[in-house]
């Protein structure tokens, strides 16, 4: 499932640059094995699925449009669901897999299609995003007469993404991630209402009434589609369209390829062969599983974007916000306000995710990243408080030890901001607090897997819905164990 995102990860790490590299060579005990284990499934936990009718359709339709592949096989693997399987062995630099243009489903598509005139002639032109919900309601409700109607069989029929979730599940989630879902959720929806009137200029189209074909649930699926499966591919502006970037294909087959963290791959489209190529980076053993990587993402934009979290993430971190921090500081403090004033002057205490404020696909927001003023910039401060593998991140621990200082220390605050040691004292004191702070969260964390575990039995209805969350408790509370261990050993070295 390549959405925009992920081949944008070829320009995301551009600029994190060395960040990323030293991050994935670090070793660093327990974090690095877990850093280290692959995530590919065991040779006994796959089942082909290529004999399946919508497959061999699938690949009948795609031969149709030139496509042959000799490489890969649909398999359905325990760990991970469906994905391709290699066939044979693969080197590095390899060819996995080569889509020819006409198989691609983008905003040419659309206005070659029969919407082109309806799209054409509206006013204010609608986005290339809308464009493709369009197209993607308009032929599933076709059925059988679809053109597309192969590829539209292997697509979920539903999704995971956080914005299909109950309320009461999304209630579940931790704070930050849970003002993310509901902000997007209401941004869909917002998107879904003023798209109602370019729906109903088509009902010529249709002897049905169009306000049963483009209905939310319909326009939330093919949302989802286009934000989980979509592979980036800069097209040139349409003037009947809006001039929101338009980055989208959704690439047929390409689509299966399953997320794993640890993987890179070549991926763009090739203008000389007129075709969508990945190449790998690293070897693969006949029959293995083959991967890409969607981006350095944590399990939270995993699970906002698209619906799944990945175990032993080591993008994955627990956010802490300035509130948290407050809470377990000395109420008397007359320099709070003055030390929390500094913190967010210098941004701290924002926790900026790279997620799209209007409810679009994650490729816009990285475009718009690509046209800020200083770009490098832009993502680092995202990179804010946080617990992760390497325990309290650096930011975090200067977080604490400016709002630690003493009174007499107050004037030394710049130092603190630089990096410096200010006294034993105040070290000590962060680390103390550090440590309260991840201990805290840690009996969060438990009580929040209690919660989940008695609504387990309680809503069978949600129980997918409730693991899926539950699984993203687990790894926190992983995640935070292992920063509890590194603290206490940071702590005992300073005593």
């Amino acid at each position: 499932m390549l959405k925009v995102s992920r081949v944008c990860n070829v320009l995301m790490r551009q600029l994190y640059g060395n960040y990323i590299h030293n991050m994935k060579k670090k070793g660093r005990g327990r974090t690095s094995r877990q850093r280290r284990r692959k995530f590919r499934t065991s040779e006994s936990s796959k089942v082909s699925e290529s004999h399946k009718l919508e497959f061999i359709e699938l690949r009948k339709w795609l031969k149709e449009r030139k496509f042959e592949d000799h490489n890969l096989r649909p398999t359905r693997f325990s760990g991970t669901g469906r994905g391709l399987m290699a066939v044979k062995s693969l080197q590095p630099g390899e060819l996995i897999i080569s889509l020819p243009e006409e198989c691609l489903l983008t905003t040419d598509t659309v206005i070659k299609s029969y919407l082109g005139d309806y799209i054409t002639k509206w006013t204010p032109p609608i986005s290339p995003l809308l464009a493709l919900c369009t197209f993607l309601i308009s032929e599933n409700n076709a059925g059988n007469k679809s053109p597309w109607k192969p590829y539209l069989d292997i697509l979920p029929k539903d999704y995971t993404c956080l914005v299909c979730l109950e309320p009461r599940v999304v209630r579940l989630l931790p704070k930050p991630l849970k003002i993310k879902a509901q902000e997007q959720k209401a941004q869909v929806q917002e998107l879904f209402v003023s798209s109602r009137g370019f729906f109903s200029s088509l009902q010529s189209l249709y002897t049905e009434n169009v306000e049963h074909i483009f209905h939310y649930h319909a326009f939330l699926w093919a949302w989802c589609t286009i934000n989980t499966r979509t592979v980036y591919m800069k097209h040139a502006q349409k003037k009947c369209l809006s001039a929101e970037p338009d980055v989208y294909a959704l690439a047929p087959y390409l689509d299966l390829l399953n997320h794993s963290p640890g993987v890179q791959v070549n991926a763009a489209f090739n203008e000389k062969t007129r075709c969508y190529e990945i190449r790998t980076t690293s070897s693969y053993k006949k029959y293995e599983e083959l991967f890409i990587c969607y981006g350095p993402h944590d399990n939270h934009r995993l699970l906002l974007e698209y619906g799944f979290v990945a175990i032993n993430n080591p993008h994955s971190a627990v956010y802490v916000s300035i509130d948290s921090l407050v809470d377990h500081l000395p109420s008397m403090d007359t320099q709070m306000n003055k030390k929390l004033s500094l913190l967010k002057e210098h941004g701290f205490s924002d926790l900026f995710w790279l997620v799209s404020s209007s409810g679009l696909p994650f490729g816009e927001v990285i475009t718009r990243v690509m046209l800020a003023s200083n770009p490098v910039q832009f993502l680092t401060f995202s990179m804010n408080l946080t617990f992760g593998w390497d325990g309290p991140s650096w930011r975090l621990l200067t977080a604490l030890k400016l709002l630690c200082l003493g009174a007499d220390e107050f004037t030394c605050w710049k130092k603190v901001l630089l990096g410096e040691v200010i006294s034993d004292t105040n070290e000590w004191k962060s680390l103390v607090l550090s440590r309260k702070i991840c201990s805290s969260f840690i009996e969060e964390t438990k009580t929040a897997l209690q919660k989940i575990s008695h609504m387990k039995d309680e809503e069978t209805a949600l129980k997918d819905q409730l693991t899926l969350v539950e699984n993203l408790w687990v790894e926190e509370l992983t995640l935070l164990q292992v920063s509890a261990d590194i603290l206490k050993n940071m702590h005992q070295e300073t005593t």
